[in-house]
């Protein structure tokens, strides 16, 4: 079965390379040059696997991996970097990687980290207990009252409010997201779905207040949301 990778590298030639080595081994890879252009992933690409370079512009990796890990608990993560430091080593696996790997490597054992990391996941069972979690192929919020079905628009904000920094959207990016427009009648059918899924979200056990608006900024995630 194909295993969904994200690459995340700033160094263009190095990302092409690393991209097509991944995809001649048959799984499907999308590669990005910075923690930022996670936004632009598709809607319906959750990756089983990220590698992650440390030296990023903007967002570091391992401020990311941290990230990645408290959204998506079971996800596998790659260290692939120039430091080689043992402190950076460990700052590595404490940020949440699996696999830490320096610069530079052969493919072939770039290939054979991510499928053993991959054979290890498969094997391992996911726990859930009394979390909220959000499939977003199935347009399906998991609860702990029981899975409760998404509109497509309501599944998307939730995803891009899950997986911005500080879990908080700016008014622009949300209606970016939807692809409504910056306009009056765009803010005001970003706020009807806003409150649609703040009821949605009540109704299951949420917090009183699980997506708060922030005056003149956007809207941001109050509760702990894990992604399938």
């Amino acid at each position: 079965m194909p295993i969904k990778l994200l690459v995340v590298e700033d160094h263009q030639a190095l990302l092409d390379v690393t991209v097509e080595t991944l995809t001649t081994q048959g799984h499907e890879v999308i590669g990005i040059d910075s923690a930022e252009a996670m936004d632009e992933l598709p809607d319906r690409f959750t990756p089983d696997i990220a590698i992650l370079d440390i030296n990023l512009p903007g967002e570091d990796g391992l401020s990311l991996a941290r990230r990645l890990r408290n959204l998506q608990p079971d996800i596998g993560i790659i260290m692939l970097t120039a430091r080689r430091a043992l402190e950076e080593k460990l700052a590595g696996y404490e940020h949440g990687a699996d696999v830490y790997l320096t610069k530079p490597i052969a493919p072939e054992e770039l290939c054979a980290a991510v499928q053993a990391l991959a054979l290890r996941l498969a094997r391992s069972v996911p726990t859930s207990g009394g979390t909220f979690s959000l499939n977003l192929a199935a347009e399906l919020l998991h609860t702990p009252l029981g899975d409760v079905p998404l509109r497509g628009s309501e599944a998307s904000l939730l995803h891009a409010l899950a997986l911005a920094p500080d879990n908080t959207l700016a008014t622009w990016q949300a209606l970016a997201k939807l692809k409504k427009p910056m306009s009056d009648q765009g803010k005001a059918q970003l706020e009807v779905l806003v409150s649609r899924l703040r009821g949605k979200l009540i109704a299951q056990g949420a917090p009183s207040m699980p997506i708060r608006a922030l005056r003149g900024i956007g809207y941001r995630l109050s509760m702990p949301l894990k992604i399938r």
